[in-house]
């Protein structure tokens, strides 16, 4: 086996997330091609891998800009001539689209663990991890250990979660420093599910508790269509935060990497963080931290996943949504556990 291909075409936490499988594809296979297909709106933080020979751009959302047509991909992909396609979707479309490479092995996840079960259809070999399910609540392996088991299937044994991502700066990485002195925090109140949103007034009692214990400005994050959530944020703050500059995934990188804490929800920002090993505070509730949330066991997440009853839903379906049920206090206290090992020799 000397070429390979992945499928991840999206969204930008699941891509962090499979990193660690083209890591270790390159470590059992030094000299192989390894390729990735990726949604042209995802395809930013692949650029920082370096153990990717290819990426191949798909703009298959209509809006993104960039990529090629999703006809003039599966051309490209039948040039290139793989040995393996993996698909680490899970969906009928990126199935197809590993199943159209012309790979003489199409390797996925079996249909209780693939987004779509249709999708076990156009695999030649299919993994399944051994449990009750994708969204099943007796699977508490994290997803990145669920992604590298699928190796097994090719014989590779993985168990390293690495994330080989270029440790880069930049301009607003630059800015940043110089209007916090150096040393700063990073509050992120967006997400794309409305019910991974803790609410901005709470997160700039955050920023207030972050100067007034520790000294440490906030710099609060946002994305397309997020400068209000991130504004409210800074508004009710009384001068403990400012406003990030408008960031690329480049720039977020070396905010992250150089960042002191990240305060956040379950969403792509607080997944690059985790990779790159920023000191993390989660706050969940729809989605699991076990299955999804910061790697390291020094991070900490103050969450309602055990109470929630929209798991995996994008709005809530109740008056309530459980977010609202964690307190400033509850954070804070997470904040101070998750300051104080960093702080110790």
């Amino acid at each position: 086996m000397t070429r390979f291909l992945i499928v991840r075409l999206g969204a930008l936490g699941d891509v962090v997330h499979a990193i660690p499988v083209a890591a270790a594809l390159r470590h059992a296979f030094p000299a192989a091609r390894i390729d990735w297909l990726v949604s042209a709106k995802h395809r930013e933080i692949l650029d920082l891998v370096p153990v990717i020979d290819r990426r191949l751009v798909i703009n298959d959302r209509g809006g993104a800009s960039g990529g090629t047509s999703i006809v003039a991909a599966i051309g490209e992909l039948r040039r290139s001539r793989y040995d393996v396609a993996i698909d680490l979707q899970g969906l009928i479309k990126s199935a197809v689209l590993a199943r159209s490479s012309g790979a003489p092995r199409v390797v996925g996840f079996s249909s209780r663990y693939a987004r779509e079960r249709a999708a076990r259809l156009f695999y030649t070999d299919a993994y399944d991890p051994g449990r009750g399910g994708l969204f099943d609540p007796r699977e508490t392996r994290h997803v990145v250990d669920i992604n590298l088991g699928l190796l097994s299937v090719l014989g590779i044994k993985a168990t390293t979660r690495e994330f080989p991502i270029e440790d880069i700066d930049s301009d607003a990485a630059r800015s940043v420093r110089q209007q916090t002195g150096g040393r700063y925090a990073l509050l992120n109140p967006g997400a794309a599910w409305p019910n991974k949103r803790w609410p901005p007034a709470r997160l700039a009692a955050i920023a207030i508790a972050l100067r007034a214990r520790h000294g440490l400005m906030s710099v609060v994050l946002w994305g397309p269509g997020e400068e209000t959530l991130a504004a409210e944020v800074v508004a009710g703050a009384d001068d403990a935060a400012v406003v990030s500059p408008r960031t690329s995934i480049a720039d977020l990188v070396a905010l992250a990497r150089r960042a002191a804490l990240m305060v956040s929800g379950d969403t792509g920002p607080t997944h690059i963080a985790a990779a790159l090993g920023t000191p993390i505070v989660g706050i969940y509730g729809p989605t699991r931290p076990a299955r999804n949330g910061p790697m390291s066991p020094l991070d900490i997440t103050v969450s309602r996943d055990s109470v929630c009853q929209c798991h995996h839903l994008r709005r809530c379906k109740l008056d309530r949504m459980c977010l609202l049920d964690i307190e400033v206090a509850e954070v804070v206290d997470a904040v101070e556990r998750r300051l104080a090992v960093e702080a110790q020799p």
